[in-house]
């Protein structure tokens, strides 16, 4: 999972940092709000832990701006020292899915981290139905279906395309479909062959508007599969 960081205090980050990578994450740690947010703009990830208090932007302005300027609803877990009820509210209300008190202790971090993923629907070994229609993807079978009719896919295909399904509305970078699909430890695969993955998928799986699904390139970004109201 890929999970960006925003933390004022460099000792913390690391730590914070350091426990989430030995769980098997991969993190992006940001000191200050402004370049959290250049980041998540030009990049995607499956989740965001703030600091609550940041001198530039806090932990609460950024989930605002997230929610409301940046229409990116990606699970937030927010940090704090705040551990007053009132806080805890406000926090929950402004769009955050949990809530950390510090000082923050291991096991409850990943613990937390992961739970919030799970209950977002996402992670690759969910078994959740996912809402793709006209087409239907068996988990089991790692299968999709158009209709009546079965689509040949590779594994990594339809790893491809139930990721983009799972995630759809959504700006992927080619980072995080490298990172998700190929696997973080593969440095040899080039973003290149991304694109043609994701340019094969879409003649496979015939993304287009009598389809309802438009496959997207987003110019220096990613992608984005959204559905075509019809």
């Amino acid at each position: 999972m890929r999970i960006a960081i925003l933390e004022d205090d460099a000792d913390q980050a690391e730590i914070i940092s350091l426990w989430l990578t030995h769980a098997g994450h991969t993190v992006d740690h940001h000191l200050t709000g402004a370049s959290f947010l250049r980041a998540v703009r030009r990049d995607s990830f499956d989740l965001y832990v703030l600091d609550w208090v940041v001198p530039d932007l806090s932990g609460i302005e950024v989930l605002g701006k997230l929610r409301h300027e940046l229409d990116d609803y990606t699970p937030v877990v927010i940090a704090t020292a705040k551990d007053e009820e009132r806080s805890v509210v406000r926090g929950l209300e402004a769009g955050a899915d949990d809530y950390l008190v510090k000082p923050i202790r291991r096991a409850e971090l990943v613990a937390r981290v992961n739970a919030v993923r799970r209950r977002a629907g996402g992670g690759k070994a969910e078994e959740k139905g996912v809402d793709a229609a006209p087409y239907s993807i068996d988990m089991a079978r790692t299968s999709v279906r158009l209709g009546e009719e079965d689509i040949s896919l590779t594994n990594r295909e339809f790893d491809l395309a139930l990721f983009f399904f799972r995630n759809a509305g959504k700006m992927i970078s080619r980072s995080h479909i490298l990172e998700t699909i190929w696997g973080i430890e593969n440095k040899s695969v080039s973003t290149r062959t991304v694109d043609t993955h994701v340019s094969r998928l879409r003649k496979k799986l015939r993304l287009n508007e009598e389809n309802g699904w438009k496959l997207s390139a987003i110019y220096q970004h990613g992608y984005r599969l959204e559905r075509i109201n019809t």
